[in-house]
């Protein structure tokens, strides 16, 4: 690539959530009635969630701004982060002396059954160039890197991966994203598009 990076720090390890964090109580939220029963907590709110990705955006263009690049969402529980992220560089875009041209492609990876992550891993679609690769959780990282291997099979300048969640779980490979938006104790999360059995994915918050 050409230009200069911007030199990683700690902070691109995500905002770092304890193992003890117990979340938000409900009733500071309004959240679905058909879903309170399921729920235990608001474990990060959605305000916070869009300015945490307002600032990947901005890093991102740091990085890479005046490069074309490919955008791949990764479907289905990537879409509404990626969307978002997406949104805020075009802002970013129509206010800075930068610019970033993308163009959107889109994945989809299957590897969950129920609540759990399987060694089974489905890839569909995915048939051009990527660069950047929009993930709303990292949790093993093997699906990560299945997914790179795919991708690097295209011969892309560079690969660079935006993850809203990133898990802390002792079996993981140590794979972290290029951007991360937080870093979570190794629990099951739903919402902003996250999924139990399809359900949850329409809860603006993460739980």
């Amino acid at each position: 690539m050409a230009g200069r990076e911007r030199k990683q720090t700690d902070l691109d390890k995500g905002i770092v959530i304890p193992d003890d964090w117990p979340g938000y109580p409900l009733d500071l939220f309004n959240s679905p009635e058909h879903y309170c029963e399921d729920l235990e907590c608001v474990y990060i709110p959605h305000g916070v969630i869009m300015d945490r990705t307002e600032r990947l955006a901005r890093n991102i263009m740091d990085d890479l701004g005046d490069h074309d690049i490919v955008v791949l969402c990764v479907l289905k529980g990537g879409y509404q982060f990626c969307a978002d992220l997406v949104d805020c560089i075009k802002v970013l875009c129509r206010h800075s002396n930068k610019t970033l041209p993308m163009r959107v492609d889109f994945i989809r990876l299957k590897s969950y059954l129920n609540d759990q992550s399987t060694q089974d891993l489905h890839i569909e679609g995915a048939e051009n160039l990527s660069v950047l690769s929009g993930k709303a959780i990292v949790d093993t990282g093997k699906t990560m890197k299945t997914l790179l291997d795919h991708v690097e099979a295209f011969s892309p300048k560079m690969i660079k991966v935006a993850g809203l969640l990133v898990k802390r779980v002792p079996s993981g490979t140590g794979y972290l994203p290029d951007y991360v938006g937080f870093e979570i104790p190794n629990r099951f999360v739903v919402g902003y598009a996250l999924d139990y059995n399809e359900y949850f994915r329409d809860l603006n918050v993460s739980l």
